[in-house]
């Protein structure tokens, strides 16, 4: 697949997802981080992002609730270019049973280079990277190209 150059701004459209069993954390890591997190546009799966606007006050652009199509959302998101960060806070531990939401969501986050932290350490490394704060250009698949190809 040919592929092509996006800028992610300086200011970034960071996406927050968490399964009920790591709200608790993807929470105390937003407070930890809440002046950083403040400078950026924040997305968020309905009830995550309830959870941090509430408890931090910093401003979230709710979706649904994942089980409820939030994490497609976030993932159509993805595709039209208008998410730059997902912080995806996972249990590998516990089912869920839009399990092939939360699939589709980690498949498409991948195709379109999009850097992911699916725990607490991660993002740590991401939020006291200087690319957090930074513009960065990353490789995405050349969708133009893509579409001509299967066309002609």
């Amino acid at each position: 697949m040919q592929l092509t150059k996006r800028l992610i701004p300086v200011k970034k459209n960071i996406a927050l997802v968490a399964h009920d069993h790591c709200k608790s954390s993807l929470l105390q890591w937003c407070e930890t981080n809440k002046q950083e997190l403040s400078l950026h546009n924040l997305y968020a799966t309905g009830t995550t992002g309830t959870l941090i606007q509430k408890n931090t006050g910093l401003s979230i652009t709710a979706m649904l609730s994942g089980p409820m199509g939030g994490d497609q959302q976030i993932g159509a998101l993805i595709s039209e270019g208008k998410i730059d960060i997902l912080i995806f806070f996972w249990d590998p531990l516990n089912a869920v049973p839009h399990d092939p939401d939360v699939k589709a969501l980690l498949r498409l986050a991948t195709v379109w280079n999009i850097p992911v932290a699916t725990n607490r350490a991660t993002a740590d490394v991401f939020v006291n990277s200087p690319l957090f704060n930074n513009e960065l250009e990353i490789e995405i698949p050349d969708y133009n190209g893509y579409l001509a190809a299967r066309i002609n």
